[in-house]
């Protein structure tokens, strides 16, 4: 025990500057967007199959032999290589940084193993043709992901520039964990409705319940997730003074809630182009990261500079 205990003292002694570590956490941050962006655009453009073994490609060959199918699906495997590296630095970093709490540390872990558990779960998916119960845990672990990413990369900076004290009532920090739920909730259902749409990932790729049904549910998520966003922004409006950064933080969530409530319609009138649905994807991450970050920067938020 007192070996082990000596070596990790060791490898805790290498030491990493705050501002690196920042860095670091940033790039995991861009990393797990890029990985949701390529994943959905294997899911659209019916790539999903396109390379039918795993790790390797094809069989006997671990790169795509030919075809624009095979080259989606191989890049977006090249990209999930290189994001499990990222958080795998990082959750070494947070190791190595001085002044890192335990939690960041355990959360900063959790992200590479999730993002590590997300290689044989593709496995799966692929083995069991991309069926839409299995595609769905899919994309749902990398927006959780995604999220934890954002967390991390905040105790980043409250490390480097240091920890403001709560300038907000407590009222609306305890109601304030419910938007990100909100918004999960809205993803979840963005989900089903991708998977009862025309792209599964595939010609021959099962549909998972029908359109219709799916979008009723989406838009009451829309709905709640709306809701209390307008609420939030409200508040904060009425109180400016006690947290500018907070209702710039807000403001900016509803922008790209109104840009993702814009391009959802767009494409739903026009049968739904996988180059529209592929943005909308993009500005569901972007908003999710959005709603995390307002969420923990109104419970803890960043000292003023």
């Amino acid at each position: 025990m007192a070996v082990e205990t000596s070596r990790l003292d060791r490898f805790r002694a290498i030491g990493l500057s705050r501002a690196a570590f920042r860095r670091l956490a940033v790039l995991s941050v861009v990393m797990l967007f890029a990985i949701v962006s390529t994943g959905a655009t294997v899911r659209l453009t019916a790539s999903g199959l396109g390379c039918e073994h795993w790790p390797g490609c094809q069989a006997g060959n671990p790169f795509p032999a030919s075809g624009f199918h095979s080259y989606i699906e191989f890049g977006n495997r090249m990209v999930a290589g290189l994001t499990i590296a990222v958080t795998l630095v990082v959750a070494l970093g947070a190791f190595l940084t001085p002044g890192i709490g335990p939690r960041t540390q355990w959360l900063a872990g959790a992200v590479f193993l999730g993002t590590l558990v997300q290689a044989p779960l593709g496995a799966i998916t692929v083995y069991l043709n991309l069926h839409p119960l299995i595609v769905l845990p899919h994309l749902l672990l990398s927006m959780l992901l995604l999220g934890g990413a954002v967390i991390v990369l905040l105790d980043a900076l409250r490390l480097e520039r240091g920890e403001g004290r709560p300038a907000l009532p407590n009222e609306l920090r305890r109601f304030v964990p419910l938007l990100p739920a909100a918004c999960f909730g809205l993803l979840l259902s963005g989900a089903f409705a991708t998977a009862a749409g025309p792209h599964s990932g595939g010609d021959e790729v099962a549909r998972f319940g029908t359109l219709d049904v799916a979008l009723v549910f989406h838009a009451a998520s829309v709905a709640a997730f709306g809701l209390g966003l307008v609420f939030l922004l409200g508040y904060l409006a009425a109180r400016r003074d006690s947290s500018p950064l907070a209702l710039r933080g807000a403001a900016a969530v509803v922008l790209l809630t109104l840009i993702q409530m814009g391009l959802g319609e767009l494409q739903y009138r026009t049968h739904l182009p996988w180059g529209l649905v592929l943005a909308h994807v993009a500005v569901s991450a972007a908003v999710w990261s959005g709603t995390v970050a307002l969420a923990s920067l109104i419970r803890r938020p960043l000292r003023a500079t």
